[in-house]
């Protein structure tokens, strides 16, 4: 594995803090943070093309395990494959990583979430739920966020669920939420609810509203900034 290209910066703009964003995908989590104010670089054992921020193809936890130290904040999606209700219904094996990027996570001492799907609730500790709801967004899409190295964050108002939900795989009828996953129809008009226009299908079916984790962004910030204050 090679040394990351250090990021860049411009003289002439505000100092941004650095953010790790690992199973990056095609960068709904990563544009979230970048959105609050980080300078976020991506990381994925596959290429990622529509990753729109800086990249580097890796194993996450051996990433996180060599460079992660070097972040100021870390955030993990490992793949919800292994714990998805319907993989299960297919019947398909995938790898559970959760464990082991907690490991990896933990020995950096930085702050860090990991997100992932209802279906892995149990594996996480006290894990922070964000609904697409809360954020206006035409979509539920519950994530589940597990936070560690001295982080939390408290979530937004969770509205109640009055708008119905589109079959799935089926066309959004008007005044339904989209259900974005597997193979659904209505890309462009996914694109639009969740704020990922660059995203294909595969991206969005799997990703995190870049709404989430702008919120838990900016919770980061004020956290590090009053770290911050009281060292100094």
């Amino acid at each position: 594995m090679t040394q990351p290209a250090p990021v860049r910066r411009d003289t002439g703009r505000p100092f941004r803090l650095r953010l790790l964003d690992v199973y990056c995908c095609q960068g709904g989590a990563g544009m979230g943070y970048h959105l609050a104010g980080f300078d976020v670089t991506g990381v994925d054992v596959a290429a990622q093309p529509r990753y729109p921020l800086s990249f580097h193809q890796a194993d996450a936890v051996a990433f996180i395990r060599e460079f992660g130290a070097g972040f100021d904040f870390i955030h993990a999606s490992p793949p919800c494959q292994h714990d998805s209700d319907c993989q299960r219904i297919q019947g398909r094996d995938h790898p559970d990583l959760i464990g082991q990027t907690r490991a990896a996570l933990e020995a950096t001492g930085r702050p860090y979430v990991i997100e992932n799907v209802r279906g892995a609730v149990a594996k996480l500790r006290r894990p922070v739920m964000l609904c697409g709801a809360m954020f206006d967004l035409e979509t539920y899409r519950h994530r589940y966020f597990e936070t560690g190295g001295g982080f939390t964050f408290t979530p937004p108002p969770h509205p109640p669920h009055t708008a119905p939900q589109a079959k799935m795989g089926r066309p959004v009828p008007p005044g339904h939420f989209g259900q974005y996953v597997g193979n659904f129809s209505g890309v462009e008009r996914a694109r639009q609810v969740m704020g990922v226009p660059w995203m294909n299908r595969d991206g969005i079916r799997e990703c995190v509203p870049p709404a989430y984790t702008e919120h838990i962004g900016r919770a980061v910030l004020a956290s590090l900034r009053t770290e911050q204050a009281v060292a100094a």
